[in-house]
């Protein structure tokens, strides 16, 4: 064989060649860039089907006895998550906008009405806009009466058309993937007081029979009942049981007659009452915003810790302290909030946080709060 007739002998043949290789090497690599989102979507929405075929398995295993075989609950037994109640779905969306509208602008009117620099004539003025406000809210309840009765059945079965999300009606900040998978790790210990069983906690983390992978599969199996704006009356009326809320606890003692800890209490003491004890973190989203007020100190980050991050931070921070060798993050988090003062975080002042939440709590509220404040484990910042 005669190599020579292989080769391109002339040297601006060999130019052309390299410059149509290269050219042509070019454009398969943009093919391949721009065709990579898509494949990676594509790659993305097969994992997911696979999830939530595994996570269907999963739920009828393990979640239809208290759920129901579709999801829609059992009545006096467990609510329904294949609802339009937990994705926040609004049938009303109208009437809500503007109705939010003329509470907002009821709230100014009566403020200004109140100040001392207001005219009678305004105070006139404002009387007569109110009074128009009034007639247009009968006018708007009047408007949407033919909807809220063909919504009655649902009504009877406890929904309410003005707390029509599940998140916002529990004060939950995050996420509904967040929720869903976080009451499946946790369970809902303290749900036995109105419903007749307490839902478990599902997690190996928290002693139950589920990884964090089929806790995640199933948390998607449930999240894909999502109809997005394409809900019907038909699907309302369709759930057989809707959540109980619990008491609010600015109404009600914290500790629910039971015994508190008692701000006197050694860390030592404290830590050996939560033993044995499963944590609620809804309740303790409930207590933190609610009754203990704790979200007001918490916000900015500007007078104490921010409250997203916290676990991370207590892991990657808190515990890398010498002063605090030794030491469990659930540990560091009771002592923090019975005995405040025995630790300052950096850059905080030290007697600002209230020392009698050990006199207010007992002792499964405590764990509340501590399973609440463990859910938020986003990037320390």
């Amino acid at each position: 064989m005669n190599l020579k007739r292989l080769l391109v002998e002339r040297i601006e043949h060999r130019i052309l060649v390299g410059t149509v290789a290269f050219l042509t090497i070019m454009v398969l690599v943009g093919w391949i860039a721009i065709n990579e989102g898509g494949r990676m979507r594509s790659f993305e929405n097969q994992y997911l089907a696979r999830a939530i075929e595994r996570g269907a398995e999963l739920f009828t295993a393990n979640c239809t006895s208290c759920h129901g075989p579709d999801g829609r609950g059992l009545q006096g037994v467990a609510p329904a998550l294949n609802s339009p109640l937990l994705f926040g779905y609004d049938y009303l969306p109208d009437y809500h906008r503007e109705m939010n509208t003329l509470n907002l602008e009821v709230t100014g009117l009566e403020a200004e009405k109140r100040l001392p620099a207001t005219t009678p004539e305004r105070i006139t003025a404002i009387d007569a806009r109110l009074a128009e406000i009034d007639a247009r809210k009968a006018a708007m309840e009047t408007e949407i009466a033919g909807t809220i009765a063909q919504m009655q059945t649902a009504i009877d079965k406890g929904y309410d058309p003005d707390g029509f999300s599940r998140l916002v009606n529990l004060g939950w900040q995050g996420s509904l993937n967040s929720f869903v998978f976080t009451t499946l790790v946790h369970g809902r210990p303290t749900s036995s007081s109105y419903w007749p069983g307490a839902m478990v906690a599902w997690s190996q983390t928290a002693g139950g029979p589920l990884r964090a992978d089929q806790i995640q599969d199933i948390t998607y199996y449930i999240l894909n009942w999502d109809k997005g704006s394409e809900w019907a009356l038909e699907d309302l009326l369709a759930v057989n049981q809707f959540p109980k809320i619990p008491a609010d606890p600015d109404l009600v003692t914290v500790g629910g007659g039971e015994p508190v800890i008692g701000a006197a209490t050694s860390p030592q003491d404290v830590l050996a009452g939560l033993q044995g004890l499963t944590g609620d973190p809804q309740s303790g989203q409930t207590l933190y915003s609610g009754a203990l007020a704790c979200a007001g100190c918490h916000l900015n980050a500007a007078v104490a810790p921010l409250l997203e991050g916290t676990w991370t931070r207590v892991n990657e921070v808190r515990l890398a302290d010498p002063a605090l060798a030794g030491y469990t993050g659930e540990q560091y988090l009771a002592e923090s909030i019975i005995h405040p003062n025995n630790y300052t975080a950096t850059g905080y002042a030290s007697g600002l946080m209230p020392a009698n939440f050990g006199d207010r709590l007992t002792y499964q509220n405590l764990a509340d709060i501590i399973a609440y404040l463990k859910s938020q484990d986003q990037p320390a910042s």
